[in-house]
């Protein structure tokens, strides 16, 4: 499973880069207003960029979806990178505007970056038919929504979907389940930001999980 630090360039996040290069397991999640240029190596990008909508952070602050800064943010990166996925805009925990969102913005995105893959941020209430109905299907899942039912869906979307991805995954513990559910990546601000327990947890999560020294748990919220 591919963890993508959200928005962290520094050392620690190079070093883990560097050391689990083979198969790739550490990627970088960036949001609009806080792009930089991903590192490169021999033959090129070796870090895999994923592009977030900035959406989670609005919510936060109960502010409005800043489309100008985030088409900005598409522009910045598809000039230096090739993003593996994008995330459509959506709206945190409301399915039908999310799904508004992705029938007016999908076509538009494919049109202007076709090889970039996208991913539809799945909200509170949203099933696997709602996706499948889509006129334009999505190549990534992206599940979001409140932590609560992210937690409870995400082995549903992961049973159904071959790429799924989900948000903000802080501890080792989460990092397990994800990966136990058969989530493609993840992304979490908690790893380099939190307390040293998160750090240290996924150093443990990822040479365990490189070495296949933990066993297979049973999936259990």
């Amino acid at each position: 499973m591919l963890v993508m630090p959200s928005n962290s360039s520094g050392l620690r996040t190079g070093y883990l880069c560097g050391k689990y290069s083979d198969p790739i397991r550490i990627g970088w999640l960036l949001s609009p207003g806080g792009f930089r240029i991903p590192p490169t190596g021999q033959g090129g990008f070796y870090m895999p960029v994923a592009l977030d909508n900035g959406a989670f952070g609005a919510f936060l602050k109960s502010e409005p979806f800043n489309f100008p800064v985030w088409l900005e943010h598409l522009k910045q990166a598809h000039q230096h990178c090739k993003p593996i996925w994008m995330v459509v805009p959506d709206v945190v925990t409301n399915a039908k505007e999310t799904l508004d969102m992705w029938g007016k913005w999908a076509p538009v995105l494919r049109a202007m970056y076709p090889n970039t893959p996208l991913a539809i941020a799945v909200q509170d209430g949203m099933m696997p038919e709602d996706v499948l109905n889509l006129e334009i299907q999505p190549e990534v899942i992206f599940v979001g929504g409140s932590t609560h039912w992210k937690l409870k869906s995400m082995k549903m979307w992961c049973d159904n979907f071959k790429r799924v991805h989900i948000a903000r995954v802080n501890t080792e513990s989460r990092l397990w389940k994800c990966h136990n559910a058969g989530a493609e990546s993840v992304d979490g601000t908690g790893f380099f930001r939190g307390d040293q327990k998160q750090t240290e947890g996924l150093y443990r999560y990822l040479e365990e999980s490189t070495k296949g020294e933990r066993p297979q748990l049973e999936f259990n919220l």
